[in-house]
């Protein structure tokens, strides 16, 4: 059996980094090294990862954001596998056992992903999925109408070869740096699937998936590279259409109406089929709140 290498990069993440580390020291399939990348942590951190002393690698550099912490994780990994945990995640014990045989088994594999159980700041379960796809997944993933590989940051075993031959994360990218490492990885080789929950993936009101914005920008930026492909172009109106419609969706939400109008024109401009859905936004938002417990 080939070695893996834990890479959990870190930023001011102490009360969940422990729960990470201890999860991947739980695996039944245990792995060669743990590296936690500090990246620039102002709070209680290196507290947390002293108490691990030796059992852990421990490389700190100043804040540049999780994609660079990523890479030099990479740079410094001695294993033949990658398995990326972000530290406000955590794995359940199995992940590795049930995830490597499917990349020793099948070379071809540039990465193999799993379920997830999405989880609150308190690990209280939220959802569960297992919804995921395998083989040639690209297109799947650029149509951005259908969970595909998700959550890509926690989820994913990769050979550390087809890690270092993309060259790594962009680091202009989050929080879409993973979105974009794993396509170029699917526009190149097939993937794998592991149809069980093994990540519990935590959604928290720190977390930079909250800021629509940057994600708006980081995607439009992870497209627009994907787009270079002219092999890929009959995709583009749609996938433009999609994104803006999700975002959309997103600004309603979270009560920004400026920017919710905004992705609606974009949307619409890319692909007018999506006038249907938004004609009928007023009704799927009555019910939705209707559908809402009463506190």
């Amino acid at each position: 059996m080939k070695t893996i290498s834990v890479i959990i990069p870190t930023y001011n993440y102490a009360r969940f980094l422990g729960e990470a580390i201890d999860s991947a020291f739980a695996q039944t399939l245990p792995p060669l090294e743990v590296i936690v990348v500090d990246d620039g942590s102002t709070d209680a951190t290196p507290e947390v990862l002293a108490a691990y002393s030796d059992r852990i690698r421990v490389i700190r550099q100043k804040n540049q954001g999780v994609a660079m912490a990523r890479n030099v994780g990479i740079a410094a990994a001695r294993g033949e596998y990658l398995a990326f945990l972000d530290s406000d995640d955590a794995w359940y014990p199995r992940k590795l056992e049930l995830q490597l045989p499917r990349l020793e088994a099948e070379p071809a594999l540039g990465l193999v992903h799993c379920g997830a159980e999405t989880i609150d700041s308190a690990g209280r379960t939220l959802k569960m999925s297992v919804g995921g796809m395998e083989g040639r997944v690209a297109e799947a993933m650029l149509r951005l109408d259908r969970e595909v590989i998700n959550p890509q940051g926690s989820s994913i075993v990769v050979p550390k070869r087809m890690a270092e031959e993309i060259g790594g994360f962009d680091r202009r990218l989050p929080p879409s740096e993973d979105w974009d490492f794993c396509y170029r990885i699917a526009a190149r080789y097939p993937i794998g699937y592991v149809a069980e929950v093994l990540v519990r993936y935590r959604l928290h009101g720190s977390g930079i998936h909250m800021n629509i914005a940057r994600m708006e920008r980081s995607m439009l930026i992870a497209l627009e590279k994907a787009f270079a492909d002219p092999a890929v172009q009959p995709l583009r109106r749609y996938s433009y259409g999609r994104l803006h419609r999700v975002l959309a969706g997103c600004y309603f939400e979270g009560r920004q109406l400026g920017s919710f109008a905004r992705n609606v024109i974009e949307s619409l401009r890319y692909d007018p089929r999506n006038f249907g859905y938004f004609a009928a936004y007023p009704l799927r938002v009555m019910l939705r709140h209707r559908a809402r417990p009463v506190a």
